[in-house]
């Protein structure tokens, strides 16, 4: 009996993160699945840190990223260049992973090709196609063309039903982000070097990257954090700074030299995570983040107006602040001060996995000639 062969497509440092667990638990199973990996590199560097973390060599590497990328040649190079690849692969199904443009561009690759997709992550909405933009009409599009769910949530399979995707098409794994994190804190334990940290000051770890956050939103980011550490002299914030001049240029305008914030360079996952550890709170726009943190006990905040991820805040792990400066002020600082509250947030159950969730994809995988 032949295997079944398993192409699996991403180009992010997210999405590896996510799907690096998966690809290992196929490789495991290749008795019954043959894996093969393609990434089109739509963050470089980055996204080597965590296939070497997780010991992944790509069978392809499409090597697209370009400075200061823009959408339109992005998913144009993702299209035409994921095709050449599916056509020699010739494969049973193509993998793709949540709302990133490798993921939308691939699947419609191989929807052409008339290959079936399987979405991980799928379900997730904020039912605004702007926001987050370009990821909201990315995750939709996606859903539109595959044919395996593997939703990580009730209510990502709600979405889907809602969106007369048939039931049996339709997996509820959890989330493999848990998967990652749990392999990556129990088996790398890595400290940043040359990031002197007080040990009698709480730390808080922010990260902010997202495109609908460029301009006048990053900036009213920075400047919530320049008064933090004004108002208080018991914290300090480590801020890894995404590469995007979007980003860099006016974090560093408004953010470099300050005392007590640390602009540092983007880190390696396994650093991310030992940082995720100390922190006391995280400030994020990321979508794993979010994911994460809980599972390490942080209580996480928003810094956006919607999110795809409405589990974690009816179960209480994070909170929406926005980019309004005030209000991500009067949030902290309430955390910071407010024994119980904290306590609310840093003790709620995690919705997001048990860290199995790539085994129940597998599972699915294995059964579908």
């Amino acid at each position: 009996m032949s295997k079944i062969k398993v192409l699996t497509i991403f180009g992010t440092r997210p999405e590896a993160i996510k799907m690096a667990p998966l690809v290992k638990e196929i490789e495991k199973n290749s008795d019954v699945l043959e894996s093969v990996v393609c990434v089109t590199a739509q963050h470089r560097q980055i996204l080597d840190q965590v296939l070497e973390l997780f010991e992944i060599k790509p069978d392809y590497d499409l090597d697209i990223m370009k400075e200061n990328q823009n959408l339109w040649s992005l998913t144009s190079d993702v299209l035409l260049k994921t095709k050449e690849v599916i056509d020699e692969v010739k494969p049973d199904v193509v993998l793709v992973h949540g709302d990133t443009t490798t993921s939308m561009a691939a699947a419609l690759s191989a929807f052409y090709a008339k290959v079936p997709v399987g979405h991980v992550e799928a379900g997730l909405r904020t039912f605004d196609k702007y926001y987050p933009f370009p990821e909201e009409i990315n995750r939709v599009f996606t859903d539109a063309i595959c044919t395996y769910y593997f939703a990580p949530t009730d209510k990502s399979c709600e979405n889907l039903v809602k969106s007369n995707v048939a039931k049996e098409n339709i997996y509820k794994t959890g989330n493999t982000v848990i998967d990652a994190l749990l392999y990556t804190v129990e088996n790398h334990v890595e400290e940043v070097e040359g990031l002197e940290l007080k040990p009698n000051l709480k730390t808080i770890l922010m990260t902010s990257h997202r495109r609908e956050n460029f301009g006048e939103p990053i900036r009213e980011i920075c400047k919530a954090i320049l008064e933090l550490v004004k108002n208080n002299d018991d914290i300090q914030v480590v801020y890894p700074v995404h590469p995007n001049p979007n980003v860099r240029k006016p974090v560093y305008e408004l953010l470099d030299n300050v005392e007590r914030v640390h602009l540092i360079e983007p880190l390696e996952y396994a650093q991310f995570c030992s940082l995720m550890k100390k922190a006391h709170i995280i400030l994020t726009d990321s979508g794993g983040v979010q994911e994460e943190a809980p599972s390490l006990g942080k209580p996480v905040l928003v810094l956006r107006d919607t999110t795809e991820r409405p589990e974690a805040i009816e179960y209480g792990t994070v909170k929406l602040v926005g980019t309004d400066k005030v209000k991500i002020v009067s949030t902290v600082e309430k955390l910071l001060r407010d024994e119980t509250e904290y306590k609310k947030m840093s003790e709620a159950i995690n919705p997001y996995g048990d860290g199995l969730a790539s085994k129940r994809i597998v599972e699915v995988l294995k059964k579908i000639k």
